[in-house]
């Protein structure tokens, strides 16, 4: 499904400030993988992100989903398949458009590409009010309203149904509930879960919360120095707690992991 082939990238080579992000990276996902992705800050997780959905070219390897070589695909090409979310709520969204704009440019670009004169049927917008009462938050309602009142859950949550209006080959999730309030990112990761599982969307998802790294989908990897050196899945993650997870990233790394933040999650 997605094939990621010994991926290398450097950034500012040749100078005093080079700094090689990803280090001959491989990874293989299976159709309906949702693999939770955790490691320290410059481990490399967004940057692997960002190599997949073509924000940047890698400097080796190759880049396949679903049998497309996106190597040397432009980005805006490669968002017709990979949806993605971010940190930010205020990413991902047209805050000046109502809700119903930016559900049609989702749309649009998802099922019609490129296509000049392509228009919204009222067929169309009967779809997004339906799919926007599934969130339970009163949006199918606003539908006439710039997304630039919304909270910053409603936003996420939007963007969400953004990204899976026509369901994805991979769905990229960047620590999307971390700038949300507890209750907050519990209901959008509930939501998460459930579009991902119904729809059957193959999904990548960096976490700071060890616990819920281990808890959420069927894989953990976690991230160092641009590489990867854990994958666990089946019944070894099934029953492993998160003591033994740092343990098995020690072995894996080299060193323990010294990131604060996840420590503390």
């Amino acid at each position: 499904m997605l094939d990621i082939r010994s991926i290398s990238k450097t950034f500012n080579p040749g100078t005093v400030n080079a700094k090689k992000a990803l280090s001959g990276l491989s990874l293989h996902l299976d159709p309906g993988d949702f693999v939770t992705i955790i490691g320290s800050n410059g481990a490399g997780k967004s940057t692997l992100f960002n190599a997949v959905a073509g924000v940047f070219y890698v400097d080796e390897g190759s880049i396949l989903l679903d049998g497309t070589n996106l190597t040397f695909l432009p980005e805006y090409q490669r968002s017709r398949m990979i949806g993605r979310l971010f940190q930010d709520p205020l990413k991902g969204t047209a805050p000046g458009m109502t809700i119903e704009e930016n559900l049609a440019l989702a749309y649009l670009r998802s099922t019609k590409g490129s296509a000049p004169f392509a228009r919204i049927s009222r067929k169309d917008k009967a779809l997004f009010r339906e799919r926007l009462s599934l969130l339970h938050m009163g949006l199918e309602d606003r539908m006439k309203q710039p997304v630039g009142l919304l909270s910053g859950g409603q936003r996420q949550a939007l963007t969400l149904l953004m990204a899976t209006l026509v369901p994805p080959k991979l769905l990229l999730l960047d620590e999307h509930t971390a700038a949300l309030d507890p209750a907050t990112a519990e209901k959008v990761l509930e939501l998460t879960k459930d579009i991902v599982a119904k729809k059957n969307i193959t999904c990548l998802m960096i976490t700071h919360n060890m616990k819920q790294a281990l808890e959420l989908g069927n894989r953990t990897l976690m991230m160092a120095d641009g590489n990867i050196v854990l994958d666990v899945g089946g019944e070894e993650r099934r029953s492993m707690s998160v003591e033994h997870l740092l343990a098995r990233f020690k072995e894996g790394a080299g060193h323990a992991l010294d990131n604060d933040r996840i420590l503390l999650s």
